[in-house]
């Protein structure tokens, strides 16, 4: 009479281990585009496990003077946050951009589509690479996954403008700082990723979630909306011309 009941015991473990399993790579955050500290628009992302890996997806609005920009992003990742494939669509001030982005044996194949022309671009393939579309919460959060698990060294952004391109990310560390997160106190990692000669301050939280990030684009920055960085990284807006 033992057996069905160790039987349904281990059954019930491993499904409770799975859950467990799932959550841990479960993420998702809503943030606020500002430039100068104005709010100009809104992005998120969602990260969900699935029996081959993890499915991701962003989604971005800005509207402003000069900027009208929007990014519906959807990709395949692997447990260890390797890229499988990436599909974007994108609008610029009215103009529509297509990305499809998949694996093919050692390289990674980009076929672009924008102003009635599609171009195909085969890039090198490295292990920790990030598909990073300008203000993509998802993609910056999938970059310090990465940074994490290979100790800041050998990671690498596809970069999904003109023809496409692969950079590799350089990563310095600074000291910790402070804040809060829904009213309570969280400890904040600081970490600078140059890609391309372009700087981005990243703040995360204690999971290397993102939590901050001040953009290369001028002013630009992603705050997770109920997040504070105390004092603020670039504080009040840049004197009038």
């Amino acid at each position: 009479m033992d057996r069905p009941i160790s039987k349904l015991a281990f059954i019930l473990l491993a499904s409770t281990l799975a859950l467990a399993s799932a959550g841990a790579f479960a993420q998702s955050g809503s943030f606020v585009v500002s430039q100068h500290g104005t709010a100009v628009g809104t992005a998120s992302f969602r990260r969900t496990a699935t029996p081959k890996g993890l499915d991701s997806s962003s989604v971005v609005r800005v509207d402003m003077k000069g900027l009208n920009y929007s990014l519906s992003k959807a990709e395949s990742l692997s447990r260890a946050n390797q890229l499988r494939n990436a599909q974007l669509s994108a609008t610029v001030n009215g103009s529509a951009v297509s990305v499809d982005a998949f694996m093919d044996a050692s390289q990674m194949v980009l076929t672009m589509s924008a102003n009635g022309r599609s171009t195909t671009t085969r890039l090198a393939m490295h292990e920790a690479a990030v598909f990073l579309p300008d203000f993509d919460p998802g993609a910056l959060d999938t970059l310090l996954a990465l940074a994490a698990a290979n100790n800041n060294r050998n990671v690498w952004a596809i970069i999904p403008k003109q023809a496409g391109s692969v950079a590799p990310v350089q990563l310095a560390t600074y000291a910790d700082e402070t804040g809060t997160l829904n009213g309570k106190p969280v400890t904040v990692h600081h970490m600078v990723a140059t890609i391309s000669g372009g700087t981005t301050d990243l703040f995360s939280g204690p999971k290397d979630e993102l939590l901050q990030a001040e953009l290369p684009q001028a002013g630009f920055a992603l705050v997770r909306k109920g997040f504070v960085l105390t004092p603020p990284a670039n504080p009040g807006a840049p004197p009038a011309e």
